[in-house]
Parts: C-alpha cells; structure tokens; sequence
C-alpha cells in the first residue's frame, strides 16, 4: 500500500491533466458506469464528518472528510481528511492519501473545468471570493484554463492577506500575472470577467445586482448544505440556466435548493455538465452572456483525481 502525503502529491500534480481527468470522470458519470451511494454525514455542534464512497470498475475510492467551519478563526482550513482507494476485485488496500490535498486540487479542477467551457476564451481577470485553501486552489487552476492578467482577491474577513496573495503570487509563477486584493466585493464584481465564490456562507457573498453580473462566467463551489448560499437572486435576472453536476445538487445546495422552492428556478433550468460536455459546446464567445455553474462535488471526482494521482506515483 502506497502512502501519500501532501508535498508528495503536489510533487505529481499537473494543472491541466488534473482538469483532463475531471472530465473524464463526468464521461464515466454519464456512462452511468459506476457506484456512488448518497454520501452520509455525521455533525455534532457544527464539527461534521462527511463520508463520500465511490465504486468504479477499476477502484473504490472512499474519502473521509472533516468539515470544521470554526477552524478559519484559528486560521486553520475547515477541511480535512484522508482518502482510500482500494482494489476493485478483492478489496485490497492500494493507497492512503492526504483528504485535504485530494479535496483542494479536485475542486479546484471541477472549478477550472467550468472555467474551459463556459467563459470565454479572452477572458483575462478572474475574481475569488474567500481566500482560502479552495479559492486559492480556483485561482491556480483559473489561470491554467485562461491567460489571466490578474487575480483579485476578496474576503470578508478583516484578517491580514498579505502573506496569502504573495503565496498565490508565487504559486501561479507569470510574472505577466498579479494578485490585487479588493477592498468590497463589489470592487472585485466590476473588474473580473470570470467570478469564484468558495466559502461556507450562510447568506449570498456576491452583490445583488445584475449588472454587476452581468455577463461574467460564475463558478460557486462553497455552498454544499440547504441552509449555504452564495449567490444572490440577481443571477437570475442574467442567466437562464445553471450548469451542475448531478440532479441531488438541487436539494443538497442553497444556492439551488432555495431559489427552486421560491419559483425562482425551475429545475428545467440546470443542466448536467456531463450532457453539456458530450454534446461537443462550441463555447462562449458573446460578451454578454452570463454562464454559472455551481458544483456540490462528487465522490466519482475523488475517486478519478486519486487514481491518476497514484498511477503518476507509481510511475516515479
């Protein structure tokens, strides 16, 4: 059994083949070539255990996450875990990796795989809002998909993000590439063209007004109970459709859930990314179309990044 740690997996990690791989797991999703149980969760006084088990015809993936929402006033992330992958035909361990590491660089990939179809291709600023280890991981992938000039950055925290926009600086590596923190979020709405939202709010983080909206690629990836929202009923007013990745997103996230039982949405309205990726999307080219996608994630997502992850192990 192979044990991986997180420096050893971000030794292995390869921006645009880890989006490659999302994508090949929203083929086997739609192939419906694969075993994904709904995933339990245990929560006691907000500290929550999420278990995510997932069957392929290759491995079973099981990853165990902690989801401690307090951890961000310790300036600890709110996520950890570990992830299994075990053999398919006997059951045989194969590896243990580091859940937080899996977890940060397959959201990130889900989010920049949206970034590759639905914004457009001159797209060249990106805003995230929530500086964390997720929207950290947004903005590396946002500028693998896209030649980004500039990353802004805003969160609603008053702590001090000098040292994390010089880490985000350095990790991106373009000199030609900046981090800018905004000082509201509106700031940050107005100059980016494509827009991250990946925090645990309870209430929307964006401005409500479609103008700010208007016309910008929306990726969403904090909001992952009924009782989370992060985008505000502006939306609607701009986008006539949401891109997501599986039917239970619509009652596991807010940011879907609530607007459905306000008829603001219909359910009419969502569109499976997988669908959307088979039909062959020619992608956007109007500077006017506004495109979201909100992700829940999924443990076929864990179970694909972790298989490369550990092909490319045993490869070195």
């Amino acid at each position: 059994m192979i044990v991986l740690d997180r420096q050893q997996i971000e030794e292995l990690i390869d921006l645009n083949g880890m989006m490659d791989q999302i994508e090949e797991a929203y083929r086997v999703f739609r192939s419906g070539d694969f075993y994904m149980p709904p995933r339990p969760s245990v929560e006691n006084n907000g500290k929550e255990m999420l278990y995510m088990p997932c069957y392929t015809k290759e491995v079973i993936g099981t990853k165990i996450l902690s989801i401690f929402p307090e951890n961000a006033k310790l300036g600890i992330p709110s996520i950890d875990g570990i992830m299994y992958l075990n053999d398919y035909q006997t059951g045989k361990p194969l590896a243990v990796m580091d859940g937080q590491t899996v977890t940060a660089w397959r959201t990130g990939a889900v989010g920049g795989v949206g970034i590759r179809h639905l914004s457009r291709k001159d797209c060249r600023t990106v805003g995230i809002v929530g500086a964390g280890v997720q929207g950290f991981h947004l903005a590396l992938y946002a500028c693998a998909a896209r030649q980004i000039h500039t990353v802004y950055v805003y969160n609603h925290s008053d702590r001090d993000l000098s040292n994390y926009l010089a880490r985000l600086e350095k990790a991106i590596d373009n000199p030609g590439t900046k981090v800018v923190q905004c000082k509201t979020v509106e700031e940050l709405a107005e100059c980016s063209e494509i827009i991250c939202t990946a925090t645990p709010a309870e209430v929307p983080v964006l401005p409500d007004d479609p103008e700010l909206l208007r016309g910008k690629c929306i990726i969403a990836v904090g909001s992952y109970t009924p009782k989370m929202r992060e985008i505000p009923d502006a939306v609607w007013e701009v986008a006539d459709r949401v891109y997501i990745e599986l039917p239970y997103a619509c009652e596991e996230s807010g940011d879907l859930s609530q607007p459905i039982a306000e008829g603001r949405l219909t359910k009419e309205q969502t569109v499976l990314m997988s669908d959307y990726l088979a039909a062959g999307p020619e992608g956007v080219t109007d500077v006017r179309e506004t495109t979201y996608f909100k992700s829940v994630g999924m443990g076929l997502f864990d179970v694909c990044i972790a298989q490369k992850i550990l092909e490319m192990a045993k490869e070195r």
